[in-house]
């Protein structure tokens, strides 16, 4: 295991992999102009022309005890509905609910918007969420074009009881846990300023979306807490995530299948997982992954850095142009991983408390190629009583080296 401290990295991965081998854009997105709306909705300041739907107009109660899933669900459809510029509103309070899903397509001629001031708790039974895969997840939003989501609001899934319950370290095809938020054919959609607290699964899923923006996010849960990914994407392409602080039991940000031109910036993540691509490779037919960039971002106490994961299948997809640059690690274990694929790294600097800072794990019948280190500087600041030789570990990969290479290059 090898920790790492003030680390600045800049990783470029091309990877071919082994496997079995939509998003609709429905017109002209300009995030620029729905962020100015998103933060318009958190301060009050829209105009006239945009009619209010309040959940406690339609019945909802604001004491933490009530089940309030009808009652959110008539007012996102009264909103959905309306023919012109619409804003749901969850005031300050405390609301209780079950599972439930938005369900496009709307009628507004401009995005919706919902506005989330208060706190928002889940059932934490989980027999609510046996009903079948419309019940896996507890806010889902599906088949909607136009979605500004905002404000201060905390959304917590009340998963620690459920977390006992998750198998998944033990079988690889478990049933995963409810995520707090998932998102299903969403297109042109800010999710800002909210905050998610101890999920059932993952906080946030992204499917099957495009042009997506997850902004000024603050999603928490225990370190320990299992497979509690922070933002989950997969089938999407043009999703950007800034600004967001990231402390889980699980990948901060993970990148699937089907992801395509996707930015992570300026994020804070730890503890958890750290940056992963993958599992690819999983299921039959999956899509390539293509142009991934995260950057600008720092890691702390997290068990890895940046990661390519894989698994063995017997026909290849792609994953290429991966660019991990300009993080900053504290105490972080393995700081790079690549297993299986293709890949090149590029400036790395700063400490490492085990011996092993970079891992290139790589099968025999399917080497790994193509990887280039360059100007790699992480410095050994374990246990003194550590004898091994502070290194490089790689196996079944050809790597090339630019500039400085501490720990040493792979022999």
């Amino acid at each position: 295991m090898a920790f790492v401290t003030k680390a600045r990295i800049s990783l470029i991965l091309l990877l071919c992999l082994v496997d079995r081998n939509g998003c609709e854009r429905t017109g002209p997105f300009n995030p620029a102009e729905a962020l100015i709306k998103a933060k318009n909705a958190a301060a009050g300041n829209l105009g006239p022309d945009v009619k209010t739907f309040n959940v406690l107009d339609y019945g909802a109660k604001a004491n933490g005890k009530t089940d309030s899933s009808i009652n959110f669900i008539r007012t996102f459809k009264a909103a959905c509905n309306f023919r012109g510029n619409a804003m749901m509103v969850i005031p300050k309070g405390d609301f209780l609910i079950g599972p439930i899903i938005f369900q496009g397509p709307c009628f507004n001629p401009s995005s919706l918007i919902i506005q989330a001031n208060g706190i928002v708790k889940a059932q934490a039974d989980l027999s609510y969420f046996t009903g079948g895969a419309d019940d896996t997840d507890w806010i889902t939003f599906q088949s909607i074009n136009g979605l500004i989501l905002s404000g201060t609001g905390t959304f917590h899934g009340q998963g620690a009881e459920a977390w006992k319950y998750n198998d998944c370290a033990h079988k690889s095809h478990c049933v995963r846990l409810a995520a707090n938020f998932k998102f299903n054919k969403v297109n042109d959609a800010i999710i800002n300023g909210i905050n998610s607290i101890d999920p059932k699964g993952f906080h946030i899923m992204v499917t099957v979306c495009q042009n997506f923006r997850l902004l000024n996010l603050k999603l928490q849960a225990p370190g320990d807490s299992p497979n509690t990914d922070g933002i989950h994407i997969s089938k999407s392409s043009v999703v950007k995530i800034a600004n967001c602080v990231i402390g889980t039991g699980d990948d901060c940000v993970s990148m699937i299948h089907g992801s395509i031109d996707i930015s992570v910036n300026k994020v804070i993540c730890g503890p958890g997982h750290g940056f992963s691509v993958g599992s690819l490779g999983h299921y039959d037919d999956e899509a390539d992954v293509n142009k991934i960039v995260v950057t600008n971002s720092s890691l702390a106490d997290t068990t890895n850095g940046v990661r390519i994961k894989t698994y063995k299948t017997d026909s290849p997809s792609k994953a290429s142009s991966i660019f991990f640059t300009d993080l900053v690690m504290n105490r972080v274990k393995n700081p790079i991983i690549i297993d299986q694929e293709y890949g090149n790294s590029r400036s790395t600097q700063g400490t490492s408390i085990s011996k092993v800072a970079v891992q290139f794990l790589c099968s025999k019948s399917n080497p790994c190629e193509g990887i280039q280190m360059n100007n790699i500087d992480l410095q050994y600041v374990g246990p003194p009583s550590d004898q091994q030789p502070f290194e490089s570990n790689c196996t079944n990969a050809k790597v090339s080296y630019v500039g400085l290479q501490n720990p040493p290059p792979c022999r």
